[in-house]
């Protein structure tokens, strides 16, 4: 048996704590899809085209980009840098809850295998997105999983919240029940 030194204890509990942030991070994504899953299904993309406002996204174009955002964990995962500047964005629409629900397990299925794989070491290295030359920011790769895996769908799951009352359409509660499931 190895002598326990000030040191190794030290290296044991940075390990313990990346591997129980890992854990964590599957174990939140798995949570947050199934409540992403549930507003998925009721959006109607028979009305697909229809936008609250002129500015906003179409309630089609939503819940893709919705469906879409989980790939931003194994995207971040997987390189030190994201460059918007690359290939030219060309957004989707799914033309059915089924493929829309295919996107979701899709990008949730390879984020969560690409946690489980991660060194401890990734998750403390930096994540940079650059539009060609120019950096936009550079971030811990758990900071950016966090910011853009997880807070970004959250945001925009309550938008479309928004859009489904707007289309008279019962939301369903994310954390707890709603106005509509009391």
């Amino acid at each position: 048996m190895l002598p326990l030194t000030l040191s190794t204890c030290y290296e044991l509990q940075i390990k313990l704590k990346l591997m129980s942030l890992r854990t964590s991070f599957i174990g939140e994504l798995k949570s947050e899809s199934a409540a992403t899953r549930k507003i998925l299904e009721k959006v109607p993309l028979e009305k697909a085209d229809w936008k609250p406002h002129q500015k906003s996204m179409s309630v089609g174009r939503l819940a893709t980009h919705i469906a879409d955002t989980a790939h931003w964990i194994y995207t971040i995962l997987e390189a030190d840098e994201y460059d918007f500047g690359g290939a030219p964005y060309k957004p989707r629409v799914a033309a059915s809850t089924e493929e829309l629900l295919q996107i979701l397990n899709e990008n949730i299925s390879r984020s969560i295998t690409a946690l489980e794989k991660a060194a401890d070491e990734e998750l403390e290295k930096s994540w940079t997105v650059k539009r060609g030359e120019l950096i936009v920011f550079s971030m811990s790769k758990k900071v950016a999983i966090r910011c853009w895996g997880f807070n970004h769908t959250i945001h925009h799951r309550g938008q479309l919240s928004v859009y489904l009352r707007l289309l008279d359409i019962p939301v369903p509660g994310m954390y707890g029940p709603s106005a509509d499931e009391k």
